[in-house]
């Protein structure tokens, strides 16, 4: 007989309400990935991502999965909560229960710490034939990303424009302070056979994807390689790259002729002093402008990432980066507050500093609350901040700026800003 398994990717209240209005939120891969490892002969599946979806509490299931990040932490633990009291079992994996697995035990009957590709299917085998006789699951050696399954797209409900996302490498070769990706990863940067990726993405109904690698030109000759098998699919993609290493103009060409659409850079600050202080060295601010304007050139739109509350910001930052954004005519940004994440330097710094807010890890989304104190303002003065920055960059006054400069992909790059300028009304302190 088969067991019933419910796969959840969830998405708590407060920052369902930022990212609902926004139009480019692309499905999360893990839970269709990890469904494409489930012995269907032994598993009726059920896969449900609360961006768009209700979680089915009035339903029984034998087995819940549930995929852990931060600042979804305590509504993860209320849900298993609920679906333990009705007889279910709950096994955790993702980011927060890898870098917080003792915590998480407290919550759930099982875990699954760091990589999956070998315990996730190892646990479903165990638990189908009752055979669990340890709680914790952890894979020792890096697994390769040769022969992972195609993930499950028929899984994924309500997504008929943003179902389309592929990972075609794991980890980054950068070392940032407030990034968490050397705690949750193998510190080992891998690629995926290319012949896997390009079939993968063949077989997407979507034209429009995304690559969900941490940094898609992590290895610039692989990049190159995949790029060009991809111009003959005729299929449109965003990824996210360091800005450092679009000086390669023939990189650029080969992303622009594939069919990429806009890059995310990590550009975080424009201040030399705030990117050393994170350890962000390879961005260089002198270059920004050379950079994305060679990144424009080749008609690929720029989404930065900018990050407010780094030690060395003060309540001049906010008005200094809304001009060099539009300056630099920026077609979008993901804006975010400082957010000391578990056990990375920053978290470390500040809780030895004793400048940890809050132990509520609801607070760590860096969209909608400040978690710490900052150094050269308060934590409302941070926040009144960044609320100001997104509302005048999402002015229709900055966004006309940005596009004069810009140029590129126009309807697109409108209706981006459009959506990000109505989440904004999603935010709350």
């Amino acid at each position: 007989m088969k067991k019933k398994l419910l796969m959840i990717t969830p998405e708590n209240q407060e920052i369902n309400r930022f990212r609902k209005r926004q139009f480019n939120n692309f499905v999360q891969i893990t839970m269709p990935y990890l469904a494409a490892f489930v012995d269907q002969e032994k598993y009726l599946v059920t896969l449900v991502d609360e961006y768009n979806q209700k979680t089915p509490f009035d339903r029984h299931f034998d087995l819940v999965a549930i995929t852990v990040n931060t600042s979804n932490a305590a509504h993860c633990y209320r849900m298993s909560e609920k679906f333990r009291e009705m007889g279910a079992k709950v096994v955790f994996g993702g980011p927060h229960v890898t870098l917080l697995p003792d915590e998480a035990m407290e919550h759930c009957d099982y875990l699954i710490v760091g990589e999956a590709e070998q315990t996730w299917p190892q646990f479903l085998s165990e638990f189908y034939n009752g055979e669990c006789e340890k709680k914790l699951y952890q894979m020792g050696e890096i697994p390769f990303l040769a022969g992972i399954p195609i993930p499950r797209r028929d899984l994924i409900h309500k997504r008929f424009f943003t179902k389309g996302a592929v990972i075609s490498s794991r980890g980054c070769p950068y070392h940032c302070a407030y990034c968490n990706l050397k705690q949750i990863y193998h510190d080992s940067f891998r690629t995926r056979p290319i012949a896997e990726v390009i079939e993968d993405i063949r077989q997407m109904k979507s034209k429009y994807f995304v690559f969900w690698d941490d940094n898609f030109f992590g290895d610039i000759r692989y990049a190159k390689a995949l790029m060009k098998e991809l111009k003959g699919l005729n299929k449109r993609w965003a990824a996210q790259v360091t800005l450092e290493r679009c000086r390669d103009q023939e990189l650029l060409q080969l992303a622009k002729e594939s069919g990429c659409i806009y890059f995310f850079v990590g550009i975080e600050s424009f201040s030399e002093e705030s990117l050393q202080s994170v350890n962000k060295r390879i961005n260089n601010v002198a270059k920004y402008e050379q950079l994305i304007g060679d990144i424009h050139r080749h008609g690929i739109s720029v989404q930065a990432g900018i990050i407010f509350g780094f030690d060395t910001d003060n309540r001049d930052v906010f008005k200094k980066t809304l001009d060099a954004c539009n300056h630099l005519g920026i077609d979008g940004v993901t804006v975010s507050i400082l957010t000391p994440l578990p056990k990375t330097p920053v978290y470390e710094q500040y809780k030895r500093e004793g400048r940890l807010l809050t132990d509520d890890w609801s607070a760590y989304n860096g969209k909608t609350r400040v978690a710490y104190q900052p150094k050269q303002m308060t934590a409302e003065e941070l926040f009144e901040g960044y609320m100001w920055f997104r509302k005048e960059f999402y002015s229709w006054k900055s966004i006309c700026k940005r596009m004069k400069v810009s140029r590129v992909n126009l309807l697109h790059n409108l209706l981006v800003n459009l959506g990000y300028k109505i989440s904004i009304k999603g935010t709350y302190k």
